[in-house]
């Protein structure tokens, strides 16, 4: 799943670019205000890391900006700005959580967790679908047989954008744009090669295929 992280200190974006990817998001990496407007507008994002703090404008003027042009993306505001008074402007603003410098990566992961499973409508971190269970913190498929399954990071993203709406139609170009970020250069054949690995440990019937629209997981329950 696609994810836009906003923030400027380069060592501490690195950083938790290689974590947040390593936890099965796709990142987009920016590192200015005006990047970040451009990016939040023309890009399909599930969830956003938002830092206040940005050398040419504040992350709340961002925020509002997105917010105006009816963007429901969840936003986390991350910053250094800890005081109270902050987290209410933030969350005024339109932020959806906000957690204060430093921290640990492991509250920053489940504060990402909760605010995507709410806007999916769910309240655990396994999606469940047509007897297939997706530990999204083990990234591991247990199978209605009850085998398990470890998943690579790339095998993950596709298997739980696909398992979190069950029936509904994914054309290769929305799974690219989930699946990776604009620094990666895949084509739809890769696609075709992870769905063809997903079919072997999951069964050819639980993916099927439009031919010329594309995918659909149709295990449902």
């Amino acid at each position: 799943m696609r994810l836009l992280l906003v923030e400027d200190d380069p060592l501490l974006a690195d950083s938790l670019n290689r974590q947040l990817s390593a936890a099965g998001f796709s990142v987009d990496q920016i590192g200015t205000a005006a990047g970040a407007i451009q990016l939040g507008q023309q890009e399909n994002y599930r969830i956003v890391v938002l830092d206040l703090g940005l050398p040419d404008g504040n992350g709340l003027d961002v925020l509002k900006l997105w917010r105006a042009g009816k963007s429901l993306t969840p936003v986390l505001i991350l910053t250094a700005r800890g005081n109270w008074q902050d987290k209410v402007n933030g969350l005024k603003a339109g932020a959806d959580d906000y957690l204060a410098k430093p921290f640990q990566i492991e509250e920053l992961l489940a504060r990402l967790g909760a605010l995507i499973r709410r806007s999916e409508g769910r309240v655990e971190s396994c999606i469940r679908a047509g007897g297939f269970e997706l530990d999204e913190n083990r990234q591991r498929l247990r199978t209605p047989s009850g085998q398990e399954h470890s998943l690579t990071g790339t095998e993950f993203r596709l298997l739980r954008c696909l398992m979190s709406r069950p029936g509904q139609l994914y054309s290769k170009e929305q799974l690219l744009e989930q699946l990776y970020s604009l620094s990666d250069a895949p084509t739809g054949n890769t696609i075709e090669a992870y769905i063809r690995r997903l079919r072997k440990l999951i069964g050819h019937d639980a993916i099927s295929t439009r031919r010329g629209q594309g995918y659909i997981f149709n295990a449902l329950d």
